[in-house]
């Protein structure tokens, strides 16, 4: 059965399960910051579909439920500042998820977003005993690749058209971490200043790529 999941907190962030009740303060959140937002929103191939917050909610809910992730709320002094999601959790011989998230403007620069997914990824190490933590990140989002920066998430490669995002099939960076690389915990490594210079470096080929669309081949 899972482990219900945590309230975790460092200093004035934290991060807690999220509940039906969350759904009408996170819409207004939603749409305060929909300009600074839209253009990273995933989206539907098969055209615009009708979106209900709370049955979102007690989707992610179930899915918890299942032992498949973990929503988490994010705050900033007690208020809502933006959703933090580990998704795909799998077990066994590949013991892995996926880290994904938004924060509200307002939020931005004051450190809500790396101290979330560190508490999020520790717990998935040292609680869960999972093995690998990924994130995948548009080239064009400056915000969430400084985040991978200061946290020493590994830059792995270009992920080419791999989410539907905003309208379009879109390319990403994928990062990610391993148990084993740091024993001290994600938050605690950051904290110390130890993080490694250049984990994220991101290769000029993948760079030169992602600026590229991807020509058809000829069959």
């Amino acid at each position: 059965m899972p482990l219900p999941i945590p309230t975790l907190n460092d200093g004035h962030v934290s991060i807690r399960p999220i509940r039906v009740r969350d759904a009408k303060p996170m819409e207004r959140l939603l749409l305060e910051n929909r300009g600074w937002l839209q253009q990273w929103e995933a989206t539907s191939p098969n055209g615009p579909v009708a979106f209900d917050l709370r049955s979102s909610i007690r989707a992610l809910q179930s899915n918890a439920r299942s032992g498949n992730g973990l929503p988490f709320v994010m705050e900033y002094d007690g208020e809502m500042a933006g959703q933090l999601n580990v998704s795909g959790i799998t077990y066994g011989s590949l013991s892995s998820a996926t880290l994904g998230y938004w924060v509200g403007q307002g939020f931005a620069g004051k450190g809500v977003t790396p101290a979330s997914v560190a508490l999020a990824t520790d717990y998935c190490f040292q609680q869960l005993g999972l093995h690998r933590m990924e994130i995948c990140i548009r080239p064009e989002n400056g915000p969430s690749l400084r985040v991978v920066e200061k946290l020493g998430f590994r830059y792995e490669g270009l992920r080419r058209r791999f989410i539907h995002i905003n309208g379009d099939w879109r390319d990403h960076f994928s990062f990610a971490l391993v148990r084993d690389e740091i024993p001290q915990g994600v938050l605690r490594r950051w904290r110390a200043g130890e993080v490694p210079p250049g984990a994220t470096l991101i290769s000029d080929a993948d760079r030169r790529a992602s600026l590229t669309p991807l020509i058809p081949s000829r069959p």
